[in-house]
């Protein structure tokens, strides 16, 4: 009921809305409304009551409620159930434990704090409470498990969608996943999958957003960055968060149809920060090398398997993500 009741007062932004009005449009008696009412005034959000005239909403705290996500979400969003958590060892882990109980594709995690976020490759990810979004989106893809990485590719991009429709911020992806504002990365995103040869039972997304973090540990700082860090602007968590799932969610329904990434090219291009640029390819130690091995060439996009193609030598190369990473010549970007 709260989620409606913020809804119906989100869309009636201008004015007050009725209680008559929100008793006929739910089906519910006087005191219901008002007992949400009172529920919402608890939790910190500011509603003006006037007598003859209704209710308004004139502030919101700086709160991740699943029933605020909801309410910001369109009806029709594959996102339809949020489990919040004051705190969590990981919303990965928890989203792969609800899976395994049978929890419907869409529920998404959301934690104001983590104790043990994860990163790529293993590493941890500080997930201060407070400032940041730390979720993760609970998924059954009809996909061949290879095409997997395409997801994660999405999640990114659907992030730079939001952060300019929120805050008019140009973000951009260090291929494949890494969103950046300013040089500095905001965004971490880690996909895991249960899966067999040919069929994903579930896949999970997680994604951790530094928004107003303002402190980084040392071993980071000269990459790691926020959207308030890096812009001045201080975001609503919760409104960057329903954008962002908003627009993950269309991606990926349309990706599940498409089975490629075709129809996202473009766009990602668009935001891709190193295309038309020099690069370095680290492929990682082999037996018996003294060094890395690396290639120096110009990315050229992405492809519909979501590869980065680099040239190199005159020669385009695929270049798939996993042990491989790509960075700027001269740093990070």
């Amino acid at each position: 009921m709260k989620e409606r009741i913020l809804r119906a007062l989100r869309e009636n932004s201008e004015g007050y809305v009725s209680g008559a009005a929100l008793c006929e449009e739910f089906g519910v008696s006087r005191q219901a409304v008002w007992k949400n009412i009172t529920a919402l005034k608890e939790n910190g959000y500011g509603i003006e009551s006037v007598t003859n005239k209704g209710y308004r909403l004139v502030s919101v705290p700086d709160r991740l409620y699943g029933f605020d996500i909801l309410s910001r979400l369109p009806k029709d969003c594959l996102c339809r159930k949020v489990e919040y958590f004051e705190r969590l060892d990981s919303t990965n882990t928890k989203a792969k434990q609800l899976a395994e109980l049978g929890e419907e594709e869409g529920t998404l995690v959301v934690a104001e704090s983590q104790t043990a976020g994860k990163g790529r490759r293993g590493r941890g990810w500080d997930s201060e409470s407070g400032v940041g979004i730390w979720m993760t989106l609970l998924l059954r893809p009809s996909l061949p498990p290879a095409k997997v990485s395409g997801i994660t590719l999405l999640s990114a991009l659907a992030l730079t969608k939001a952060l300019r429709e929120i805050c008019d911020v140009r973000a951009e992806i260090k291929w494949p996943n890494d969103v950046i504002v300013d040089k500095k990365k905001i965004c971490g995103i880690l996909t895991e999958m249960s899966s067999e040869e040919n069929y994903i039972h579930y896949a999970v997304v997680g994604i951790g957003i530094n928004v107003n973090t303002t402190r980084f540990p040392k071993e980071i700082e000269e990459i790691a960055g926020s959207v308030l860090g890096q812009t001045g602007i201080r975001v609503n968590r919760c409104d960057l968060l329903a954008n962002t799932v908003k627009y993950f969610c269309r991606y990926y329904e349309q990706f599940n149809r498409e089975q490629d990434l075709s129809s996202f090219i473009e766009d990602y291009n668009a935001v891709l920060a190193n295309l038309g640029r020099e690069v370095k390819v680290y492929y990682g130690m082999v037996e018996n090398a003294a060094e890395e091995q690396t290639d120096t060439g110009i990315a050229r996009g992405i492809d519909s398997e979501g590869a980065l193609l680099v040239e190199i030598d005159g020669q385009i190369r695929r270049i798939l993500s996993g042990e491989v990473s790509v960075r700027g010549l001269y740093g990070y970007v």
